[in-house]
């Protein structure tokens, strides 16, 4: 299958304004802004055609140009990276897949995109895929911890029996009793901010309205679900080091040690 990675990147983060332009240092002592490190880990996939940064800021563009990666240019009123992701559609080759490869999930394992791809190729109702991985119980606990306190500490998913999503939310599901905890792995999954979109999907997902529960969760994929549209969940495993993005400040040293973990320069 063609497919074709798109990073959208933005300038005007709420919580860490030019973020994609913050340096991060690797392994071997070199820094590099994040997004550069976010194309670096998107070449890594293996099966893809061609990779582009989908931004509306020129200080961004500027960067790319400088290491040297195809940029394309989206209207500054996109509210998400899936509708960035549409807003590019025009000026691709006719791709079969879309793969929408977070701006500030550098250490995503490559591995985990060629799986999505593997899974569009086999099924083909399914118009979206987006990985997920098992939690582990003790994972599980912390999560519950976290809700405790107010915090929220990541996405999860349910799936029906052909593994399509029937929900995701930013609150721990399903419901679990401490006796579903009582084995190392537990019966829920995380879910990955990754996504492979065949071409009509993001063509149906600008076409919808912005819906309730997308706005009440914080979750664009929602909108998917409230469409009908198929969304693929694929089960990867959980990589040794920590799959930590960019989203404050205080991120960026546990980044860097998970960079020198993984053994990335």
């Amino acid at each position: 299958m063609k497919a074709t990675i798109l990073i959208p990147a933005r300038f005007q983060s709420s919580r860490y304004p030019g973020k994609p332009l913050v340096d991060l240092t690797g392994c071997s002592g070199v820094a590099k802004p994040l997004i550069q490190r976010s194309v670096e880990a998107a070449r890594r996939v293996a099966g893809v055609d061609g990779v582009f940064v989908v931004t509306d800021d020129e200080r961004i563009a500027d960067c790319c140009t400088g290491f040297g990666v195809g940029v394309i240019m989206t209207s500054p009123h996109c509210r998400n990276g899936t509708e960035r992701c549409a807003g590019a559609l025009a000026q691709l080759h006719d791709p079969d897949l879309v793969i929408n490869f977070q701006g500030d999930a550098l250490l995503t394992p490559p591995g985990f995109v060629e799986a999505l791809i593997a899974r569009m190729a086999d099924d083909r109702d399914a118009l979206v895929a987006t990985p997920a991985m098992r939690l582990r119980s003790s994972d599980v606990r912390a999560l519950q911890a976290e809700e405790a306190a107010g915090r929220v500490g990541g996405t999860s998913v349910i799936v029906d029996r052909q593994r399509h999503a029937l929900y995701f939310s930013k609150r721990l599901i399903p419901y679990l009793p401490e006796a579903a905890l009582a084995h190392e792995m537990a019966p829920a999954y995380l879910h990955v901010g990754v996504y492979a979109y065949r071409p009509q999907a993001l063509h149906r997902y600008v076409a919808a309205p912005v819906s309730e529960l997308e706005q009440l969760e914080g979750l664009e994929q929602l909108r998917f679900l409230v469409e009908g549209v198929k969304m693929a969940v694929v089960e990867v495993a959980t990589p040794a080091f920590a799959l930590r993005e960019l989203n404050n400040p205080e991120d960026v040293a546990p980044i860097e040690d998970a960079l020198a973990e993984a053994g990335l320069e």
